[in-house]
């Protein structure tokens, strides 16, 4: 039952379109850097990280289209304006 919710959820944000969703990302950004105790606080770190999702999905499936496609090289050159919005912590 819960991983039927889960596959609904996300195929409703499959459906969201990423340029739609880019103009919500400072907004989100902003709210969840503003803590509070609230569930609207609670809800705008989710919508902030659906967004960064939805980013990161299409960045690694729009690569992988690239390097699959006939004539593409193997180490594409990335621009030095192509930097990635997520960062790895440990």
């Amino acid at each position: 039952m819960f991983e039927k919710s889960l596959e609904k959820i996300a195929e409703q944000i499959l459906s969201l379109d990423e340029a739609s969703l880019a103009g919500l990302w400072d907004n989100y950004k902003e709210k969840m850097e503003n803590f509070n105790t609230s569930r609207e606080w609670e809800k705008s770190v989710i919508i902030f990280f659906i967004i960064n999702a939805v980013r990161v999905k299409n960045k690694i499936f729009n690569e992988q289209v690239v390097q699959s496609s006939p004539g593409a090289t193997s180490n594409p050159k990335k621009s030095p304006g192509d930097v990635p919005y997520l960062k790895r912590v440990k």
